[in-house]
């Protein structure tokens, strides 16, 4: 009789605690959707999405506005868009877990793994240039990303039928002076995370990308993140960009089938992933809590170097932004803009929640005439802190 009573309390309180846990997820549901609308009605992007990750693991997620403004498609939390410089974790998170493979060392120079390439000697700093240095953005490169030439000739790999040859980008860059001497300054480069790639791809005889999904896609099921290798995208929320862009891109990047109008192919290892909110939040809590890989790596991965000193004390680890001091603590994480698009990826240690968001403008954003990130990144880290008391 004593065991029948002690199970039906003990069944009864398990519901009661399921309850009450689906009525605060139905609560942080409601109020991630209401603080998305209230931006959307004050800046008017298409759309967006976000997740928060609780310190317990659970996740919600919520989304509003337009994927597509044109054919009417309403915005999921599944709807995936491109997560651009947000891959850079991946690509850094890579190579560590190489390292302890044995296939490689961040004390390495570039020279051991791409110095017989023909334009190897081109590079600026090539022959001093680490591993280390490049997961830094320390190596003194230029960022081709930024220079006219490849501006000039983005048109070219508008096609995924003009294959890119990821020396391509590298070769903006060859022959140019460097920034500085290697290990002496700090600047942001996607040209070193291309090579970061190919290094990647040296040790591991696989496309880059590879590697990144047997060791993290695939064990820690994000499945809503695959490679953005392609023009066509299933799914992918239409990007809108600002007229008169410097890539002379349409503001509707996409044609009527939700086709890009462009190879996002050209990004490789600078970015190189489209994702959903839900993913990139759910890699980042794990990722920051020392549960990506199956040894110790935040040591190295947070390893951070400061950036100029304009910066007002930010750091960058490996593919890691680091906010040592905030009015929410530390902050770890990294952004992402890629011409129509733009991501969030924040984890905040001191309170154990990860954060992230999506939308598929760019406008007002990548020529910093609107406060949008700041203020959505604010906005929800502080609804995600205050939900987890």
């Amino acid at each position: 009789m004593f065991t029948r009573i002690a199970l039906f309390f003990s069944l009864l309180f398990a519901s009661m605690a399921s309850a009450s846990m689906a009525q605060q997820d139905l609560s942080v549901s409601s109020r991630l959707t209401e603080s998305l609308e209230d931006f959307q009605r004050r800046y008017g992007f298409p759309g967006a999405t976000a997740a928060v990750v609780s310190p317990d693991g659970r996740i919600t997620a919520a989304a509003t506005g337009l994927a597509d403004i044109e054919q009417g498609r309403v915005m999921t939390p599944d709807t995936p868009m491109l997560a651009a410089s947000i891959g850079k974790s991946f690509v850094a998170a890579t190579v560590l877990a190489l390292e302890n493979e044995g296939h490689l060392s961040r004390k390495d120079r570039l020279s051991s793994y791409l110095g017989d390439r023909p334009w190897f000697g081109a590079l600026p700093n090539a022959e001093s240039i680490t591993i280390d240095q490049l997961l830094h953005h320390t190596a003194g490169l230029p960022d081709h990303v930024h220079l006219p030439d490849f501006q000039e000739a983005f048109a070219q790999f508008n096609s995924e039928e003009n294959e890119l040859i990821p020396e391509q980008l590298v070769g903006y860059v060859a022959g140019l002076d460097p920034l500085f001497e290697a290990g002496t300054g700090w600047a942001y480069s996607d040209t070193g995370y291309v090579l970061l790639g190919l290094v990647i791809e040296e040790t591991t005889g696989k496309p880059w990308q590879s590697s990144v999904y047997e060791r993290f896609l695939s064990p820690l099921k994000l499945t809503g993140t695959k490679p953005s290798d392609g023009p066509n995208l299933p799914g992918l929320a239409v990007g809108y960009t600002y007229p008169e862009n410097p890539l002379g891109l349409p503001e509707r990047t996409a044609d009527a089938d939700g086709r890009l109008l462009w190879n996002p192919a050209v990004e490789f290892a600078g970015g190189g992933f489209v994702s959903t909110s839900v993913d990139l939040a759910r890699w980042g809590h794990v990722l920051f809590n020392g549960d990506a890989m199956g040894f110790p790596y935040l040591d190295r991965l947070l390893d951070g170097v400061q950036v100029d000193q304009s910066s007002r004390g930010i750091l960058y680890g490996a593919g890691i932004a680091i906010y040592p001091q905030t009015p929410r603590g530390p902050v770890w994480g990294h952004g992402g803009w890629i011409p129509g698009y733009v991501s969030s990826l924040r984890h905040y240690p001191e309170h154990g929640v990860t954060v992230a968001f999506q939308i598929n403008s760019d406008i007002g954003i990548v020529d910093d005439t609107s406060d949008l990130v700041t203020e959505i990144e604010a906005a929800l880290a502080d609804l995600a802190i205050s939900l987890s008391r």
